[in-house]
């Protein structure tokens, strides 16, 4: 079996999701969501020029920032992900040849699930994490169902639909990680609007996991 790279200690378990991000905005954005404390950053493939987006943010953040795409389909895009210095695979689905190519290049993987059969694949396949997507659809007791069958280090991230609303009502099921996407992010956004939105995602996570 292929083993992806095993997911970082962040301060915080949240990942910025800047889909509809371009190159031209790319660091500022980055620069004020992780000045505000969070340290993974995902754009998704469907952005434009998006690997040119990865590459800018990080050269521009400290090299303890998780920095990768989104929407990652083929092993093709594995490989470019890597020329650009992107460390985070991110995806709505399972695949093997994505899974091994990701082991290839160290990266870590946060494949998407949303079923026990497709959870245990993508454990079998050597997922970092688990991205259960769309999360809202699930719920926090789809999600705690899934959670009590899968091995107790594993791991659960809650992607789509999901705000820092949301933090506590999942965290009884396991939940420590979350992908924050239009909550947090929108085409166009000035990066102190996203600046001060990453701030207010981090305190909601402190205040529900930072203290026990």
């Amino acid at each position: 079996m292929s083993v992806t790279a095993p997911f970082p200690k962040l301060k915080r378990g949240l990942v910025a999701i800047l889909r509809g991000l371009t190159p031209g905005e790319a660091v500022a954005v980055a620069q004020a969501i992780h000045a505000a404390g969070i340290e993974a950053i995902e754009v998704p493939l469907n952005s434009p020029e998006p690997f040119a987006s990865i590459a800018g943010i990080v050269e521009a953040l400290p090299e303890t920032a998780l920095v990768g795409a989104g929407t990652v389909l083929t092993a093709a895009d594995v490989d470019r992900l890597n020329d650009a210095g992107g460390k985070l695979l991110v995806s709505p689905n399972i695949d093997a040849d994505v899974m091994s190519r990701a082991a290839h290049h160290a990266m870590v993987t946060m494949p998407g699930v949303f079923t026990p059969t497709e959870a245990f694949r993508a454990l079998g396949l050597g997922a970092s994490a688990l991205k259960f997507f769309p999360a809202s659809v699930l719920g926090p007791g789809g999600i705690a169902a899934m959670r009590a069958v899968l091995p107790k280090e594993t791991l659960v991230g809650a992607v789509g639909g999901v705000s820092e609303k949301d933090f506590a009502g999942y965290k009884s099921s396991g939940v420590t990680l979350f992908g924050l996407g239009s909550s947090l992010f929108k085409p166009g956004m000035a990066a102190a609007e996203v600046g001060a939105r990453a701030l207010a995602a981090a305190d909601a996570w402190d205040a529900v996991f930072a203290k026990g």
